[in-house]
This record gives C-alpha cells, sequence and structure tokens, in this order.
C-alpha cells in the first residue's frame, strides 16, 4: 500500500509541474508534450535560410517568417478581397521555405456561443488549409485547430476589435 501512495504522489507532483511549464511557456496542458504545439519565442520576421533562429513564431505577432494573418467576414469562412492576397503571399513564402510546417489556428470574436464559434474557427482554418493545398503546398505540412471567442487578440467589444479577432493565425511547428 506505501508503494502506491508513493507512486500517487510522485504522478501527482509531475502532472503539477508539467501543468505549470505548460501555463508559463502560454500553452495549455493538453499540449505540454505535443511538439506541434511548440512555438519558440521570436524577436522578427526573417527568412528561414537566413540562419537566424528568429523563424519561428505566429502571424498575429508578425514573427512568422513572413506569413500574413487571414481575416474573415462576419459569420463566415470565405476567403475574400485581399485575404485572397495574403494566400497567395504565403503560398510562395511557404513554397521558397519547403520544410516548414505551420498550423492555421482558427479564431472568432467574441459573439455567439462558445460550440458555434469552435466550429466556425474549424471552417476557417480548413478553408485556408484548402487554399494554400490547392495552390501546391503539401497537406502534411499544414495542421490546424479551432480556439473558437476564447483567444482574442483585442478583448474589446467594438467592431474594429471583432473584425481583429475573426482570424486565421500562422503559427510556425517545425522549420
Amino acid at each position: 500500500m506505501n508503494s502506491y501512495i508513493k507512486g500517487f504522489f510522485l504522478t501527482l507532483s509531475l502532472s503539477l509541474v508539467l501543468g505549470l511549464q505548460a501555463c508559463k511557456s502560454g500553452r495549455n496542458a493538453e499540449n505540454a508534450g505535443n511538439e506541434e504545439g511548440t512555438v519558440a519565442e521570436a524577436t522578427a520576421p526573417t527568412d528561414m535560410n537566413s540562419g537566424d533562429d528568429n523563424s519561428m513564431g505566429d502571424s498575429d505577432s508578425g514573427r512568422a517568417m513572413g506569413l500574413k494573418t487571414v481575416y474573415f467576414p462576419y459569420d463566415s469562412f470565405d476567403i475574400v478581397g485581399e485575404n485572397e492576397a495574403a494566400i497567395e503571399q504565403n503560398v510562395e513564402i511557404l513554397t521558397k521555405n519547403a520544410t516548414a510546417k505551420i498550423q492555421i489556428e482558427g479564431h472568432c470574436d467574441q459573439r455567439g456561443g462558445i460550440q458555434y464559434n469552435l466550429a466556425l474557427g474549424e471552417k476557417r482554418a480548413n478553408a485556408i488549409k484548402s487554399a494554400l493545398t490547392s495552390r501546391g503546398v503539401e497537406s502534411s505540412r499544414v495542421s490546424t485547430i479551432s480556439y473558437g471567442k476564447e483567444r482574442p487578440v483585442d478583448p474589446s467589444t467594438t467592431d474594429d476589435a471583432y473584425a481583429r479577432n475573426r482570424r486565421g493565425n500562422f503559427v510556425v511547428t517545425a522549420k
């Protein structure tokens, strides 16, 4: 019985440590050991072939090899207007950096229910993935995830803030 108690407390301690590490790195505990969830800190956009390690990051912060965030109209997962040009630019960048892998995060504004926005965020991420793969980017290099309305880039409740939150963010997961 004594060894069971020791094992329990060891497991509990390990879980707490992993949870704290995930919180410190800005990731949730589910992704604590997931390689695709890992993103290194970066300071500026750069060409991945330059030998500079500042290419790991995300498009929301402007630190993802120059990849552009794609924005969506209200209650839509259609890629329209200037976002078509962002897709084309992102395809060029990914073609030049043929070993890079990315994760596309689907996001929504704060309006609507949790489940609805998770589904809409997934549709947005998948729409971007489809646009990239139809232009020649290998599907195996692109993963998707939806955060729904849980990670707004701007927590304000203005129309401009809502527009900034309806997006597909590109995260570089591997060089």
